[in-house]
């Protein structure tokens, strides 16, 4: 999947099931769209059903350091190369 395809199902992720309206890839998730911890959570698993995967505890908390869209996609292309390694 090509960073693009993967940017539109994160945005259609995040407008349709979280309800950002008109969401930017460099948004703070948190202060901009009220983003919680339990959204994460929710948001890992749409993840982990996105890459067909279960995501290992080491990559769970890697997402903690996620702030934006563009880490959001950024931390998926790193996990899929990781694994293709």
């Amino acid at each position: 999947m090509t960073r693009d395809e993967l940017q539109e199902r994160i945005l259609t992720i995040l407008t349709e099931d979280f309800e950002f309206e008109t969401p930017g890839l460099d948004d703070n998730l948190r202060d901009d769209h009220n983003f919680d911890s339990i959204d994460a959570i929710e948001l890992l698993g749409k993840i982990e059903h996105i890459l067909d995967t279960t995501l290992t505890r080491e990559e769970k908390e890697q997402a903690m350091e996620i702030r934006t869209i563009n880490d959001i996609l950024d931390y998926i292309e790193k996990i899929t190369s990781s694994r293709a390694e």
